[in-house]
């Protein structure tokens, strides 16, 4: 049985309250103290995640660096997330869902062609959400926050919260059905200023997102 751990924080306190629909993009930066809680509403979705510090984008949320620190695969309450220079990016302080995903990666339109036919090239992937949120933020839309111009190139390794990425015993990758359920959420204390880009993931090819991806909401509270 997965080990949980609830909030304390109430919705009415919090100063920042967010639904992102299905398949959408969201950024925002989060200041140093801050509380951001993701609610995965309808369940067995899947949030594809990156952070950046917001002092310095190369600076960025290392896949390695938070392996190795939590000597575990898997997120939950008390997993510190690192960034490429080994420094702690954000601390995770409650967790109703249990266990989130380091391996399983972001869906795309080249990796949707390998795994799985030709004709799903098309489709609308987690990479297509990243590159569209760095674009809307390099136009100076509301998501602008005086960063560098961000690319392609910046799209890194990304925390998968609430996907179901078991490794078996062969060390193989697989994609399972969510441990999630509605109302479950993840909630995480920064301790830089950093830039959050989501994906909410639109996979339809596997069991992921249950085959239907749904909203995500997204709620940040100040320092008490």
């Amino acid at each position: 049985m997965l080990a949980t751990v609830e909030s304390p924080l109430k919705p009415a306190d919090a100063v920042l309250d967010e639904v992102c629909l299905a398949g959408d993009p969201w950024a925002k930066v989060l200041k140093q103290g801050q509380i951001l809680r993701v609610v995965d509403l309808e369940g067995n979705q899947a949030v594809d995640t990156i952070f950046y510090s917001a002092a310095d984008v190369g600076e960025r949320y290392s896949l390695t660096h938070t392996i190795q620190a939590q000597g575990a695969l898997y997120l939950t309450t008390g997993s510190v997330l690192m960034s490429s220079e080994a420094r702690p990016m954000l601390t995770i302080t409650a967790d109703t869902c249990g266990r989130h995903d380091t391996l399983g990666g972001a869906c795309s339109c080249e990796s949707n062609t390998v795994r799985y036919a030709l004709e799903k090239r098309t489709m609308h992937s987690c990479r297509d959400s990243f590159m569209l949120a760095l674009a809307r933020i390099d136009e100076g839309s509301e998501a602008a926050w005086g960063l560098p111009h961000l690319t392609k190139r910046d799209v890194v390794s990304n925390i998968n919260f609430f996907m179901n990425v078991p490794v078996t015993p062969e060390g193989k990758l697989t994609f399972e059905d969510g441990i999630s359920a509605p109302g479950k959420y993840v909630e995480m204390r920064a301790e830089m200023d950093v830039v959050v880009l989501v994906s909410n993931c639109p996979q339809l090819n596997n069991p992921c997102n249950g085959y239907n991806p749904t909203p995500v909401r997204f709620l940040v509270w100040d320092p008490a």
